[in-house]
């Protein structure tokens, strides 16, 4: 297991993000895309902190990417049951039900994104991250409508 510790503020304003994931910020601000964070303000999970922030910071880095300018970019962070859910949505371009399996492929680009940075492995790094340290990913979203990928890792001790 990888104990770590949370220390998730709770606050609503672009200087503040989850993990060490605050190189999204500039490119955020340069888009005009608000970054909100709704959090419990201690949570505890098993997690190695340098490859999870990686993995949230690609997801967060895609959010912000995929969303037009002057859009939001919301994280939120629940405890639950037997997982802590980090969840990162937006109300950005959103993904086609048929290639929702599809962007957790190593080097897939969706057809109209090829202009933007990126070389499609940032969503599968952020999926063989969260799934060796026992959690998983989910995504949820229609095309024109934005996008939500929920991160799930075991709770804490």
């Amino acid at each position: 297991t990888f104990p770590g510790t949370f220390n998730l503020p709770c606050a609503s304003s672009s200087a503040v993000l989850v993990f060490p994931a605050g190189a999204a910020v500039p490119a955020a601000e340069k888009k005009g895309i608000r970054i909100c964070v709704d959090c419990e303000e201690h949570i505890e999970a098993d997690h190695d902190r340098k490859w999870t922030g990686e993995a949230i910071y690609n997801i967060l880095d895609n959010a912000v990417k995929y969303t037009r300018s002057g859009g939001t970019v919301q994280i939120r962070a629940a405890v639950q049951e037997f997982f802590t859910k980090i969840s990162i949505s937006d109300n950005g371009k959103g993904i086609a039900r048929e290639r929702q399996a599809l962007i957790f492929q190593r080097f897939y680009r969706e057809p109209e994104v090829h202009e933007e940075e990126g070389v499609g492995v940032g969503l599968y790094l952020a999926r063989e991250i969260i799934t060796r340290q026992k959690g998983y990913i989910e995504v949820r979203s229609e095309e024109g409508e934005g996008a939500e990928f929920c991160v799930y890792l075991p709770n804490g001790k």
